[in-house]
């Protein structure tokens, strides 16, 4: 038997094509592990520069009361044979050597250690990825900026918060992707804490710079007018803003004189360019997606959620669950979508778990399975030709992990979301008896939102099931 094995923590689609540390959680949790042992060593730094900074004060301490003495006195602390004696040491020797021990580098060990484990670090892909997986999370859960930005997410162990700074990286992300309407969302975040107080290396001018034309860039003409009036404000010789100015006032002025010689069903429109909102997404059922990702739009009514029911299941007599039968629940009626509770040990996960990690990449911040199919269509005969099994009649799919919030597997087809449990796993046919396939199966899996999740699934194929479930005359059964 042969197992595919899939590790979700938070996935991106694009994560086959670039083996970036944002889709790994595991890669990312070694790196964690690296960066604490980069503490250690900027640590072991610090103190042997502590050290030799104790070595120079002691050293500063004592000729400075070695020469306040002598000052007062010269030409009689000089005459002194022992005092000549050891200013001429000191001179031609000692200070000799304290400018040696100033000038020691005591950081080489620090250097040579991130020199090492810099080849292992994040590059700016990695970065831009994580970003705009964060946007991606936003969009997905309905999260507003102040919720992300102060940490305040469902379950979450470790609170963190974005500074003026993330707020305004990510800002930059968007508006590099040309996606204006997050660029707006996250300048403005950056501005409100500013406005707050907050201390930052980033000033108001640079975020009211981005924000003014992102905005205008949306259609809002009269508030990114007002924006550049605000920016000119705090940077009256602003050249790229006294340029937008005029240009916006030009703009305006014309559809005003436009205005006033349209019909009068007409002059009241508003100065806009275009819509505003997120960017047209290619994926049509991204609405229904998100929705059941969030636990909305789930289409079970009361009079057949009375029909899905729990039972012990004995696999027809089989002596192992005659023993110990399996605990089924009716998830879903059509497709049918059964869980198996308890059907896998945490000694088990972690065995396949370790099987996994050298194989197989788990995958990171913020990305999703988007809307697919486990079988070949039509238009596929060749899919599994070279392995000779068959289409694939069912998918048996393992939760090794529990998940604090996102990352349900949903069928939109059907409004249908079924959430992680660890130790469970959920079972579906694929295709009818007839060999057809079953459409109402397409599914996805939801970006985890705090957590990280661990799946395992097997694909059922059609070779060597053909007396456990025999073909039907009908196509749709």
């Amino acid at each position: 038997m042969m197992w595919y094995i899939l590790i979700v923590g938070i996935l991106l689609p694009q994560s086959f094509a670039h083996p970036g540390f944002f889709t790994s959680i595991g890669q990312m949790t070694d790196l964690i592990h690296t960066e604490k042992d980069l503490v250690t060593s900027l640590k072991d730094y610090i103190k042997a520069e502590e050290d030799k900074l104790e070595q120079i004060k002691k050293w500063a301490e004592k000729l400075d009361r070695l020469t306040s003495t002598a000052t007062k006195d010269p030409e009689g602390f000089v005459g002194h044979p022992v005092n000549a004696f050891k200013l001429m040491k000191r001179l031609n020797t000692e200070w000799s050597e304290l400018e040696n021990l100033v000038l020691k580098d005591m950081s080489d060990g620090f250097i040579s250690n991130l020199t090492i484990q810099r080849q292992y670090f994040p590059n700016d892909e990695d970065q831009v990825g994580a970003a705009k997986a964060l946007l991606r999370l936003q969009d997905t859960y309905n999260l507003d900026t102040d919720t992300i930005s102060k940490g305040n997410l469902p379950g979450v162990k470790h609170k963190s918060f974005l500074t003026v700074e993330d707020c305004f990286e990510l800002g930059k992300v968007a508006y590099t992707e040309a996606d204006y309407y997050h660029t707006e969302l996250w300048m403005e975040q950056a501005l409100r804490q500013l406005d707050d107080g907050e201390v930052s290396t980033i000033d108001k001018v640079s975020v009211l710079d981005y924000l003014s034309y992102a905005v205008y860039q949306q259609g809002d003409l009269d508030k990114a007018l007002l924006l550049t009036k605000k920016l000119l404000e705090l940077d009256p010789e602003h050249q790229r803003a006294n340029g937008n100015l005029k240009y916006f006032e030009y703009i305006m002025a014309k559809e005003k004189d436009a205005n006033k010689s349209a019909s009068d069903d007409q002059s009241d429109q508003k100065t806009t360019l275009k819509k505003k909102g997120a960017a047209v997404d290619y994926l049509p059922e991204r609405q229904k997606y998100e929705m059941l990702c969030r636990g909305e739009g789930i289409k079970m009514t009361p009079r057949r959620q009375k029909k899905l029911f729990c039972r012990y299941h004995d696999g027809n007599r089989n002596p192992k669950f005659i023993l110990a039968p399996a605990k089924q629940e009716d998830e879903w009626d059509k497709p049918r979508i059964i869980r198996f509770h308890d059907i896998i040990s945490d000694a088990e996960i972690e065995i396949v778990k370790d099987l996994a990690k050298p194989r197989v990449a788990n995958y990171g911040v913020g990305g999703q399975y988007e809307p697919h199919f486990d079988f070949a269509r039509k238009d596929e005969p060749d899919a599994f030709k070279e392995l000779g099994t068959g289409n694939r009649i069912a998918t048996w799919l393992f939760y090794m992990s529990d998940v604090s919030a996102g990352g349900a597997t949903v069928f939109p087809e059907v409004g249908a979301s079924v959430w992680p449990k660890k130790g469970t796993a959920v079972f579906w046919y694929n295709l009818f008896a007839s060999g057809e396939g079953d459409y109402s199966t397409r599914h996805a899996a939801c970006p985890v939102l705090v957590g990280n999740k661990w799946v395992s699934n097997k694909w059922l194929h059609e070779r060597g099931q053909e007396f456990r479930r025999p073909c039907t005359l009908s196509e749709l059964e």
